[in-house]
Order: C-alpha cells, then structure tokens, then sequence
C-alpha cells in the first residue's frame, strides 16, 4: 500500500536532456529534429528510435552507469544510438575515427563497455580485437550484418518506442569523452547529467540559440567541440544539420539552402572556406551565430572571417575538463585579442606556480570553476588530484595547462599551452605571439611554431608554414620578413615549409607529434 504521507508531498523535479528531447516529440512531432546528407529524421521518429535502442540495451542487461561505446561515423544513426545509451541510463563512450585497432582496443578496455554499436567504416578495426573485450556482450552492427552482431536497423525497426522506466540524478554520468592527447595520452574525462545539461543552456542563452534554430555541425560527432552545437539546439527543440564529412563548398551550400543560423568551425576549416573563390557569391545572410573553438583564431583570419563570412562571430576558449570563456560579437571593437569572459556558470582564477591567484595582467595558468566542471578523469584519481586547485572558499577548481591573463575589465587573453612555451635563453616565449606575427605575411595560409634544441640559447623557435595557394613561398624570405618584426628572444632558427600539419578531431595541432623528430636525440 502507498505511503500516504509520500502522496501528499510534490516531487523534487529536474528535467534531463532525454526527458526534454521527448517533450520536443510530444508537440513537434513532425519537425526536423535532425538533417545529416540525405538522412532526416522528425522530432517523434528521432525520440521513437531513442527509446527503441534504450529498450534493447536494457532487455540486453544494461545496468544504470554500464558503459556504451559509440563508434560510428556522423549520422543520425549515430545521434540516436548516443542518446538510446543515456536514455537506458547508461554512460556513453563516443570514440574517434582516426584511432587505430589498438587504439580502440585500449580505450575499450579502459572504459570498461559493455556494449557498442559499430558503424562499418570501424568494422575493420574493431573485428581483430572483439575476441579480447569479453565485457562487452552485446555488439550493435551499423550499415553491415554478421554473426554475433545486433542489426540496428532491427532495432530501429522493431523495437518498442515506449519511454524506459529509468529515474537519473544530477550526478549520473552523462558520457566519457577521451581527450584529443595532444599533450600526451587520452584520458578519460567523465561528464554527469549535470554538466551537460549546464553546457546545453549555457551555450543556448550565451548564443541565442532557439526552436527555430538551425545549427551546422562541421565536426566529428564524436567530438566534446562539436556538441557546442548539438546540445544546445536539441536542447532548444531547433534542427541540427550535420555534415557526414567536411568540404568547405558543401559547408557554403547547406548554410545557403538551409538558411542555417548557427555553425561551428575550427580555425583551420574557417581558412579552407576563405580560399573558396564561391564564398563571394554566397548568401550566408541567414547566420546568428558563427563560433570558432579549438585554438586561437589568428587576427587576420578573425578579421577576414567577420568582413566575409558573417559579423556575428563567437570566440570560445575552453577545456573539455569543465570551463569555457567566450567573445561575443559587440565586444570585438574593444576586446580584439581577448577571448572574452566565463560563459554563464563558470569562473576563472590565473595562478603561479605556487598556486597563488595572480592579478590583472599577470600571466599564470588558468583555472575554471562552475556547473560543468568533470566529475574526475576515468579510473585516474591522481592525475585528477593534480588538476585541482581550491579557491578560499574550498571550492575545487580545474586547472587548464594553458598559459592565460585576465586584463583589467576581466577579459581572458590565451597566450599559450604551458607544454608548448618555449624558454630561449631563460626568456619564456608564447609560440602563439610568434605565429600571430607569421601568418600576417602574405605568403602564409597557416603557421605553427615549436621549441628546438639551440646550442646557445637551450631552445629557439622554429616555424612550420602551410603556404596560401597560388602563392610561391620563400622560406628563407619568410624567415627574414618574420625576424625583422619579432623581439630577439623570439626570432626563428627557421622557416620549412609543410603541406599539412597532424590534427586531431576538432583541428587542433598536435605539437607534440610535430616536436619530436627535433628532440630525439636529446633524450638523457
């Protein structure tokens, strides 16, 4: 029998993204939820195939916090299997496609799945591994068929549409993201309830994102950048467009024919659109919201993108542990090189080495607070300890490893990775200083600039050079021209000339990978 006093008492209600994405479907039924080439899916045919995975998954055996892996290419497939696994109350495990079998293999092993939906262009990778992933007991086939798989397609076919029985809490996890490893190896880096549904409002208020929305993912699904636009438009009932692959026409022809409001692109797909000679003769009068995200927009490629893409540009800092600061569009006449203030939620600290908070205009490494901050990186409580850092009141702020000053209205100007500086001659230089100055030469489409063993100095500096097309480059030119505006301690060893760099999902350089040729032979 019911406790009757329970009867009369309300609940404690929280509304959670699956929850919400089911409102959607309740009074939008037949809106577009989600558009990925030639795949759509309405708002109930979205949210009926959510459930439908949910109810596989847990008729499976899934247990709430059991662990989903997701590797699958952009598609709608892909967004509903996501969120079927944290609609079962399970923990999603989204993985990149450039991982190797091995690769693959660790992760799985690290985050401990049970399950995991496999799109074909991963079938290669995963078939030479499943043997040595006994844990996960139920395989989820995308676009193939073959013994011992679940075809999604049946799931999605057969499946009941009805809502799951889950109850989740705040502090259940969301997902696992694995970070990109530019600096070293992927950790783990584990998101609740919590602090995604911070990022979806967060980021929806900070750029007007709304249910007439249209936002243009560019990017891996896959991706903590990416679901600066997803989250927040399916948070707001909108319609999320996503490229199954990036080509900077493609990206002019969906925003034209879609009258898409809102997109992201890192700075390297934002240089790829600026070559287009069809960028003149596109109608992008539809775009709200353009953000950069990843790494710094150099100020000539901010200035071209606000003259001829759109002038409602946004520029976001973040780290996927759990803060983000953002430059609005009016804020660029006075705060040019800054990259704003925290996004709603969020606060930000400099410190010294010591750990003491440093004052306006004073570089030190950054550290964020607020309602998206990591519940801990998987499995990893020291390297968790490490990154914290506790204001007077004890609060536990994340430290970034990136070198930043807050100027005297609060605004946070990035300056670098802290495992990038380069010390020449006991002086720190900021790599991204160096390459604002180079990608200001005409011949120039992208730079990147590392630290490499000098006799004298310990390190100097050395610039690798993607050249704009059509243009005859000069290394030793650029070198030269360079050299004439730089302060000596941050004048280059050299110029060499790339014809690409190592990236990884959101466009990043991976500096690492490009340093260690140079410092081989220094090792002991």
């Amino acid at each position: 029998m019911a406790n009757t006093a329970m009867m009369d008492e309300l609940d404690d209600p929280q509304v959670y993204l699956p929850d919400l994405f089911a409102t959607h479907a309740r009074h939008f039924p037949a809106k577009d939820a989600v558009v990925c080439g030639d795949q759509s899916r309405s708002w109930g045919d979205f949210v009926g195939n959510i459930n439908r995975i949910a109810n596989h998954l847990i008729a499976a055996g899934l247990q709430k916090g059991d662990k989903v892996a997701v590797m699958m290419g952009n598609s709608a497939d892909m967004l509903e299997a996501v969120f079927g696994a944290v609609r079962a109350g399970g923990c999603v495990v989204p993985l990149s496609g450039l991982l190797t079998a091995e690769q693959l293999e660790s992760l799985l092993v690290d985050c401990d799945a049970v399950a995991a939906f496999v799109s074909d262009d991963f079938r290669a990778r995963v078939d030479p591994v499943r043997s040595a992933l006994p844990s996960i007991s139920n395989w989820v086939a995308h676009g193939f068929e073959g013994d011992g798989w679940h075809p999604l397609s049946t799931i999605q076919r057969d499946g009941s549409p009805d809502v799951p029985d889950v109850r989740h809490a705040l502090t259940d996890t969301f997902n696992i993201i694995y970070s990109s490893g530019t600096t070293g190896l992927p950790k783990g880096i584990v998101q609740t309830h919590r602090a995604r549904l911070h990022w979806a409002f967060s980021n929806a208020v900070e750029m007007g994102f709304g249910s007439d929305s249209r936002a243009l993912a560019t990017t891996p699904l896959y991706s903590n950048g990416t679901w600066l636009m997803m989250l927040p438009v399916l948070f707001a009932g909108g319609t999320l467009h996503v490229m199954p692959a990036f080509d900077a026409v493609g990206f002019l022809k969906i925003v034209e024919d879609h009258k898409i409001t809102h997109t992201f692109m890192v700075p390297a797909q934002y240089l790829m659109v600026l070559e287009r000679p069809e960028l003149d003769a596109a109608d992008l009068t539809s775009l709200r919201a353009v953000l950069s995200a990843g790494s710094p927009l150099r100020r000539a490629t901010k200035r071209e993108v606000i003259e001829r893409i759109s002038p409602d540009l946004y520029e976001l800092y973040g780290y996927s542990e759990g803060f983000a600061a953002m430059l609005k569009p009016h804020q660029h006449a006075e705060k040019f090189d800054t990259v704003g203030t925290p996004v709603i939620g969020f606060e930000v600290r400099i410190l010294d080495d010591a750990g003491n908070e440093m004052p306006a205009g004073e570089a030190g490494e950054i550290a964020g607070y607020g309602a998206g901050i990591m519940q801990q990186y998987h499995k990893r409580a020291a390297q968790t300890a490490e990154t914290i850092w506790r204001d007077e009141r004890g609060r536990t702020f994340i430290r970034s490893g990136d070198i930043g000053m807050l100027d005297a209205d609060g605004f946070l100007k990035i300056l670098d990775r802290k495992k990038d500086m380069v010390i020449s001659g006991g002086f720190n230089v900021f790599p991204a200083d160096v390459e604002a100055i180079v990608g200001e030469h005409p011949d120039v489409m992208d730079v990147t600039v590392i630290g490499v063993p000098h006799e004298k100095w310990g390190e100097s500096c050395l610039a690798l050079v993607i050249p704009a097309s059509g243009r005859n480059a000069d290394a030793d030119e650029i070198k030269e021209w360079a050299n004439a505006r730089l302060a000596k301690t941050q004048r280059l060893v050299g110029v060499e000339l790339r014809d690409a760099f190592p990236r990884n999902a959101l466009g990043k350089v991976i500096k690492k990978d490009l340093r260690a040729p140079y410092w081989k032979d220094m090792a002991g």
